[in-house]
């Protein structure tokens, strides 16, 4: 039984407790303010890349962060984060704090491929991401060694009669293996898959002539076109591309429904507030309407794009992922890692 004293004490150490407590929830509440939509942003924001640097997701992180910094007048930093075709990043940002402060840049593959691909996925992109900007579209093009006697498809078919048809890809399931893959089955050819660690490893050894052919960006490999160190044979997209014009969507010349263009876009962990999502949307499309910046885009074979509403995206992302799914299933790459 306590004494009346040790009553005082526990009463006095109780006030002491809801004291402390009080001026925590103040200091909650304070920093929950200075922390407003309004106010955004207030310190430095990252924007994650998820692959090695010098790809495609780290030119569009620099392009965005470098405009985001100017319109905001804050710090916009690029942090490469590599490994497993983008899935490491994705994870990682999935996880951050829903707060603005930590972007990814995402292509198809880590939005829609990989739910397919993968017989385990870390992270659901349609649950996980909140899509902010559509970026550019990512053509790719069938590219051939120039010695070969091919100009056409048609011309893939005679050379199968007299060789091993080969076609290599920056590693097993990148989009130049998925690609690789669709075609073979669109053209009903032998050809076998060569994966490499990175893509201009593997477009070397299509200059070089130790594989036959490849699928490869436009902006990967428009000045070895132009230098004839390769040979374009046909666009993976629906229709013709202007930094390549004179050379035909594979739909067109054989390859019947083929199309596999690729994306990109600005994404935020799901949560993150919709004024924060809306005023990176805003200042993202108007980077992205700059004509200075969309001739960049054509010239480099990239497709400039009017992004749609962050809610027009996650429509868009859904319906990716449906897309994917019915196509991996089709030419047997589903849960392959």
């Amino acid at each position: 039984m306590l004494a009346y004293d040790d009553h005082i004490g526990v009463r006095d150490c109780m006030r002491r407790l809801f004291s402390f407590a009080l001026a925590l929830m103040t200091v909650t509440v304070a920093g929950r303010v200075l922390a407003q939509p309004s106010d955004y942003p207030a310190r430095l924001v990252t924007i994650i890349a998820p692959s090695a640097p010098g790809g495609l997701y780290s030119l569009f992180a620099r392009i965005l962060g470098a405009r985001l910094e100017q319109r905001f007048g804050r710090t916009f930093v690029v942090e490469n984060r590599p490994g497993a075709a983008s899935v490491l990043g994705a994870q990682l940002v999935a996880r951050a704090a829903p707060d603005g402060y930590t972007l990814m840049i995402a292509s198809g593959a880590t939005m829609a491929v990989n739910v397919t691909l993968h017989k385990q996925l870390p992270y659901d992109p349609a649950a996980d991401f909140v899509p902010i900007a559509l970026i550019a579209r990512i053509p790719e093009v069938l590219v051939v060694n120039p010695a070969l006697p091919v100009r056409s498809l048609a011309d893939l078919g005679v050379l199968a009669k007299t060789q091993p048809l080969t076609f290599a890809s920056a590693g097993p399931g990148t989009a130049q293996h998925i690609e690789g893959e669709m075609l073979r089955q669109a053209l009903g050819l032998d050809m076998t898959h060569v994966p490499y660690k990175g893509a201009l490893p593997a477009l070397n050894d299509v200059m070089g002539g130790h594989v036959t052919m490849m699928f490869t960006p436009i902006a990967n490999a428009l000045s070895m076109i132009q230098a004839g160190k390769v040979r374009a044979i046909g666009v993976a997209a629906s229709t013709r591309v202007a930094a390549l014009p004179d050379v035909p969507p594979l739909a067109e010349i054989g390859a019947s429904g083929f199309e596999a263009n690729g994306w990109f876009m600005l994404v935020a962990p799901a949560a993150t507030p919709r004024a924060i999502v809306a005023r990176l949307h805003d200042a993202s499309r108007a980077i992205l309407a700059e004509p200075e910046l969309r001739t960049q885009f054509v010239r480099q074979g990239l497709i400039p794009v009017d992004t749609p509403s962050p809610e027009e995206l996650k429509a868009f992302v859904r319906e990716q992922i449906a897309y994917w799914d019915r196509t991996l299933h089709r030419i047997g790459l589903a849960g392959m890692e």
